[in-house]
């Protein structure tokens, strides 16, 4: 025997489906903006963002994988694509010789700054023109209560390894 789950109200619903439907307008805008200007996939911009902003430009991978949540194979990939640019490093970690570390380079920094000014665009003008202040700070406490939620039991590619 199944329970049968309690509906959504009509207001839980129409969030919902806005959140998808500005999820998918949204993401493929930026996505044109990035190939277009550096010629990167969305998760690459990711990987060099997080670099970019990682305090000393090094993450380790699967640190980088559980931030951006995707899977570390992929991830991995990903990574493999940008050291052929040379955008970022990979080589072992000085502190655990079984984790791999990612810096980002000078030629990385350099597409990322060619990047963030259409990027902070595209997400202004598609994300935030039509938003207060006020709705912009709500937006962010909301979406932030989602996501830890989320991150509290989330799919294998977010979850933080354990370390021996």
């Amino acid at each position: 025997m199944t329970d049968t789950p309690v509906s959504l109200t009509p207001t839980q619903l129409s969030a919902y489906f806005a959140f998808t439907e500005v999820s998918s307008l949204l993401r493929p805008a930026v996505e044109k903006q990035l190939r277009d200007v550096g010629a990167l996939s969305y998760v690459q911009f990711q990987l060099l963002a997080r670099l970019g902003d990682s305090p000393d430009g090094t993450l380790r991978m699967t640190d980088l994988a559980d931030g951006v949540v995707y899977s570390r194979s992929g991830l991995t990939y990903q990574a493999q694509l940008l050291e052929q640019r040379e955008l970022i490093t990979r080589s072992p970690s000085p502190d655990d010789e079984r984790s791999t570390v990612a810096a980002i380079t000078g030629a990385g920094r350099e597409v990322l700054q060619e990047v963030f000014p259409g990027h902070i665009r595209v997400v202004r003008e598609l994300l935030f023109a039509s938003l207060s202040e006020a709705d912009v700070d709500d937006l962010a406490r909301i979406l932030g209560k989602v996501a830890g939620h989320l991150r509290a039991a989330p799919p294998r590619s977010a979850a933080p390894r354990r370390r021996r």
